[in-house]
Parts: C-alpha cells; sequence; structure tokens
C-alpha cells in the first residue's frame, strides 16, 4: 500500500513538471497553444482536487473504520504474539494517540506509555475517530488554498494568452 502511494506521487510528480514546462515554455516563448494546453491541464487538476475533496469528506467514514481495522489487526496479533514486530506496532499506536487498549486501561499486558493522560487512555478505537476528524479539517484548508492557487494560475494563464492574442492582432 504504501509502495503504491509512493508511485502515486512520483507520477503526480511528474505530470506537475511536464505541467509546468507547457507553462513556462509558453511564457517564453509566447505561445498561445502552450498556455492553453497549461490552462487545461490546470483544469484538469483543478476537477481533481475538487473530485478528491468530495470524495475525502464522504469516504470519512469508511477511513475511521479502516483505521481502526489497522489498529484491531495489530491489537489481535499482539494478543497472539506479544513479543516482537506486533509489540512495537502498538506501543506506537500508544503513543501517538495517548491510550491504550480498545476497552480500558485495566486490561492486562498492554504496552502503554508512562505518561499517557488517563482520561484520553480508555478508548484507541475512539481516539482514532477523533483524531481524524480533527486533521480531515486541516487537510481540507489545505485542498481549498491548493485550489485557490491552481484558479490563480489558471486566470494569469488566460490574461497572458488574451494579451499575447491581442498583441498579435496589433502587428
Amino acid at each position: 500500500l504504501i509502495s503504491t502511494g509512493l508511485y502515486v506521487l512520483v507520477g503526480a510528480g511528474a505530470i506537475m513538471s511536464a505541467v509546468g514546462f507547457f507553462g513556462c515554455c509558453g511564457a517564453a516563448r509566447e505561445s498561445q497553444c502552450l498556455i492553453g494546453t497549461f490552462f487545461a491541464c490546470l483544469l484538469v487538476i483543478f476537477a481533481g482536487e475538487v473530485t478528491a475533496g468530495v470524495f475525502a469528506f464522504i469516504g470519512k467514514k469508511v477511513a475511521i473504520q479502516e483505521a481502526q481495522k489497522i489498529y484491531e489487526d495489530a491489537y489481535e496479533d499482539y494478543m497472539k504474539n506479544p513479543v516482537g514486530k506486533a509489540n512495537s506496532t502498538i506501543y506506537r499506536y500508544h503513543v501517538a494517540l495517548q491510550c491504550c487498549g480498545k476497552v480500558n486501561v485495566e486490561q492486562t499486558g498492554l504496552p502503554c506509555p508512562e505518561n499517557i493522560q488517563l482520561p484520553k487512555a480508555s478508548n484507541c478505537l475512539v481516539e482514532i475517530q477523533n483524531v481524524i476528524n480533527t486533521h480531515l479539517h486541516l487537510v481540507g484548508i489545505v485542498g481549498i488554498a491548493i485550489a485557490s492557487i491552481t484558479i490563480f494560475g489558471m486566470i494569469f494563464s488566460m490574461v497572458l494568452c488574451c494579451t499575447i492574442r491581442s498583441m498579435r492582432e496589433m502587428i
């Protein structure tokens, strides 16, 4: 799953490099075709951003369930074999979320952090839900900021394209 995400990021970087190339070369050569291609690419990227944002907020419940399932799988692995990778995984969850266990702190044998705050310690599944709910709004804000930058790029590319057209018509 992680390697797939990395391939997607590398692909997105390559596409963004091509889009930047169209914009840069179009502006340097004063080419309406390249600037129009740049605008079209930005329009497709903007549509993708909006679509991803809508799916992120619609699929919030599924994301929470998947994250909780990952924790429950790690918890079950730990209960079967408390030594090794499962111990490290469950401990990192507990440290990151400041929680301990699926139900309550009194569960025996769980690797809980020493400086845990007791009100939060009752249920890691609830903490996973809280973290995703809290941070999804931050992701939304960043997405809106990136979308607004994309809109500015589209506006400036159209202004440049129209300016080039009017300059050629004057000649």
